[in-house]
């Protein structure tokens, strides 16, 4: 009888202990602060305008642009980036403007020129680009037919 008695003591015991662990451990939880997550920074910042692209010498190459924005908070409202504009790209078109052409048409007798068109394949840094261009350029030589 003893016996049992002591053995519903160390259960009794086991029990209460289970029970502080797991008292501990929730408080231990409890206590922990959570991590608050990071919030997105509120800014009443504008979004960048960036000025064409303005060669360092020439037409083409290495140059700058302008950047600036609005807004009461704001660290910094304007910048300067670097730039590059293609010295291979169409200049008429716009500096940013890059455009697949298609093949030269047939020549206009009653105006000289051939044409053809060009759709828009890239455009640099936002550039305001048409979608489609048309060029055109003098036939070059016109060979008539000699009378006999």
């Amino acid at each position: 009888m003893q016996q049992q008695q002591q053995q519903r003591r160390m259960f009794t015991a086991a029990i209460l202990a289970l029970v502080f662990i797991l008292a501990a451990v929730s408080t231990t939880e409890a206590g922990k602060k959570e991590k608050p997550e990071k919030k997105a920074k509120k800014s009443d910042c504008g979004e960048w305008q960036w000025s064409v692209c303005v060669p360092t010498n020439g037409d083409c190459g290495l140059g700058t642009r302008e950047g600036t924005r609005t807004g009461a908070e704001c660290k910094q409202t304007t910048k300067t980036q670097k730039c590059k504009i293609p010295c291979n790209w169409k200049k008429q078109f716009g500096a940013e403007c890059k455009y697949q052409f298609q093949a030269w048409g047939e020549c206009d007798l009653n105006t000289a020129l051939k044409t053809r068109t060009g759709n828009l394949k890239r455009a640099l840094h936002n550039a305001d680009c048409q979608k489609t261009v048309t060029i055109s350029k003098p036939c070059g030589k016109l060979t008539k037919p000699k009378p006999q």
